[in-house]
């Protein structure tokens, strides 16, 4: 498998990226903004097709998620978001609004190419 040395979140940026997952994205006055535009989202408007998370190897407190996102623009990209005790509260409400059939795993990098389609 390419990934199978993945093991931190600047290593599965660089996957998506080499899969089209290029944008970056920010979050402000309670929505999502793409980095390199104006243009401004709202949790109805994005599907998450994979998330990671992680644990900080000296210091398990320090939490994150990587989002991959596809917004209904046609935008995709990633968003690495802290979660656990130092995540910001509006952000996680954001993510959390997502209606749960716009979430799935179907552009994850662990998923065998068999597994994508279910």
């Amino acid at each position: 498998m390419e990934n199978e040395f993945a093991k931190h979140e600047k290593d599965y940026i660089k996957i998506y990226e080499s899969k089209g997952y290029t944008s970056g994205f920010h979050f402000k006055e309670g929505k999502l903004y793409g980095n390199d535009s104006s243009q401004s989202y709202t949790p109805e408007q994005l599907q998450i097709v994979a998330e990671h998370r992680y644990e900080g190897m000296s210091n398990p407190s320090d939490m994150s998620i990587l989002y991959v996102i596809e917004t209904d623009s046609g935008v995709k990209g990633t968003m690495l978001v802290g979660f656990g005790p130092t995540a910001d509260l509006e952000l996680s409400e954001f993510f959390n609004a997502i209606p749960d059939s716009q979430i799935s795993e179907k552009a994850n990098i662990n998923h065998d190419e068999t597994s994508k389609d279910a």
